[in-house]
């Protein structure tokens, strides 16, 4: 009896220690790689004060109308991620991509992540560099953001053009993005070990190998950083709060939409975007082939019909 219950401890212990051992070698390996990546982001933009901090922003090209860019939630840094577009774009428009607080190069804020402020802050920021005319583009949840910019600086904004962006009661806009935990799983290198097991996220994009890596780094710095978990947490609220929100009839708005996305049995994506252009008097909706980051691979389309769309 006695030999049969000393197995059993060691079996049990065994079993407790192996996980245990593994968490701690990753979590180690975490916090040693993590120190490396924050030592060799290299600086990019320029960096603007916005309520008591520093917000970055990548400023391209000359031409004598500006789109600024906004990016979706989670984009770790928008102003390399919008490398692609940024370059077919800056030809004939000055482009200004915006990393908004918790994204890139910005600095991490205790504001609030509602609509309003995020909002509020890139218009401090454009306010900063002088700019007060422009066409807002924006990834994914910006379109949510557009809706309640053009609400309060509606004289400034002077067309919306959405990259696959969110409209307000899409399918599953009221549901809480699940974030409990994630900066544990961090912390324990999970996350790191579940990143490597995926591969490059970005093989096969329009990207070289050191902005791919300078990417990679700084979605080790924002990814489970304070402001994105609780941008993640006002994402319900924030689309609450833009429900039968429709842009001013007189904002022309251009809608690109991901073919992949457009499945009418899944919530009828493409119409609300068809329905969102209904409620303008100059509204387009184009379908694109591609997944949810078509400006990854139809930048040169997405330029070509903006440029089309602005000078009509």
């Amino acid at each position: 009896m006695r030999t049969s219950l000393k197995v059993t401890l060691w079996t049990v212990g065994a079993l407790v220690a192996v996980p245990v051992l593994t968490l701690t070698t990753t979590s180690i390996v975490d916090l040693v790689a993590t120190r490396s990546e924050l030592a060799a982001i290299t600086p990019y933009g320029e960096l603007v004060p916005v309520d008591g901090k520093e917000m970055n922003v990548v400023v391209s090209g000359s031409g004598a109308d500006t789109i600024v860019l906004l990016p979706g939630l989670g984009t770790a840094a928008p102003g390399l991620d919008f490398g692609p577009l940024v370059s077919e774009l800056d030809d004939t428009h000055r482009v200004v991509a915006v990393e908004p607080f918790g994204s890139g190069l910005s600095d991490q804020t205790d504001s609030p992540r509602t609509a309003e402020n995020i909002a509020g802050e890139v218009h401090e920021a454009l306010g900063q560099l002088g700019i007060d005319r422009y066409a807002l583009m924006g990834h994914s949840i910006s379109g949510v953001y557009a809706l309640e910019y053009s609400r309060l600086f509606a004289s400034e904004v002077t067309a919306f053009i959405g990259i696959d962006s969110s409209v307000p009661d899409q399918p599953g806009a009221e549901d809480p993005v699940p974030t409990d935990g994630t900066a544990l799983l961090r912390s324990l290198g999970v996350l790191r070990v579940a990143s490597a097991l995926a591969g490059d996220a970005y093989a096969g994009l329009p990207y070289d190998e050191g902005t791919k890596q300078q990417m990679r780094f700084l979605t080790t710095k924002n990814s489970t950083a304070p402001t994105l978990l609780d941008e993640m947490d006002h994402t319900a609220s924030n689309f609450a709060s833009v429900s039968g929100r429709t842009f001013p009839a007189d904002l022309p708005v251009l809608l690109f939409v991901a073919q992949d996305d457009a499945d009418p049995d899944a919530g009828g994506w493409l119409e609300l975007h068809e329905n969102q252009a209904a409620s303008v008097v100059r509204g387009q909706v184009v379908a694109l082939e591609g997944d949810h980051y078509l400006h990854h691979t139809q930048a040169t389309r997405i330029a070509a019909d903006t440029d089309e769309f602005l000078a009509g």
